[in-house]
């Protein structure tokens, strides 16, 4: 039912809160069998594109000149002769010929972005993986902040996404503010983000971008872990 224009979401200068029952589902040109629900673009003023693609049967993710990131929520999509199941996820370079197909529906986290060359660094070759292989470490020592860096840490990658899991309680140690850009997708659980001057209640679910030095700070909330899928600009 219409809640009488009631909703968490909210855009502000410098950040942007996306919540489901604000959701549009939209086509886009790369996406095959399927509908997107564009989270952040260049048009919001980001340097980057992140939606989520809602596949059906036979659906798939088109080659585009963009360096891309796939993360898979549910289902099992492939990519470069790889399954991925939830929680499996690819890089492709840009440029590179390299579709996401889906063997049934899923869902399908994606991050689209130019690549930011540097002289004498070759661009990153085709990389898959799943989270459950990638070795957790305590975020600034905190055994309650768990950390896994999905892509390696390798100056060729110019952009870094990480998961980040909370037990209820945890919190980040301070405010952050940096000259990175980010995009927060919530996987699990909720808790409080402080975003500049706001705080906003957050679900799983929730989308939230980040401008370069917007404050930023995040404490989980609830009797479950709260976990989020974030990207940042790195090593540029």
């Amino acid at each position: 039912m219409h809640d009488l224009g009631h909703t968490r979401s909210a855009n502000r200068a410098d950040h942007l809160l996306q919540t489901p029952d604000a959701f549009v589902r939209i086509p886009l040109p790369q996406i095959v069998n399927g509908a997107a629900i564009v989270h952040v673009a260049p048009a919001r003023g980001a340097r980057f594109l992140e939606y989520t693609a809602e596949l059906q049967e036979e659906g798939a993710l088109q080659p585009v000149a963009l360096e891309r990131f796939v993360y898979v929520l549910e289902g099992v999509v492939h990519a470069g002769g790889v399954a991925l199941g939830a929680g499996g996820y690819a890089y492709s370079p840009a440029g590179g010929d390299v579709p996401v197909q889906a063997a049934g529906a899923a869902r399908v986290a994606v991050i689209e972005r130019p690549y930011a060359p540097i002289e004498g660094l070759d661009s990153p070759g085709f990389f898959a993986g799943r989270e459950s292989a990638v070795e957790s470490e305590p975020l600034n020592g905190n055994p309650a902040l768990q950390m896994r860096c999905l892509l390696p840490a390798d100056a060729n990658f110019d952009f870094a996404v990480n998961t980040m899991t909370y037990q209820p309680g945890a919190a980040l140690h301070m405010v952050e503010s940096h000259v990175m850009e980010h995009g927060l997708l919530m996987l699990e659980g909720g808790g409080i983000y402080r975003l500049s001057d706001q705080w906003y209640p957050v679900a799983a679910g929730d989308f939230i971008w980040m401008a370069p030095y917007c404050p930023q700070w995040f404490g989980a909330l609830g009797e479950r872990p709260a976990k989020y899928l974030i990207y940042k600009d790195w090593n540029r």
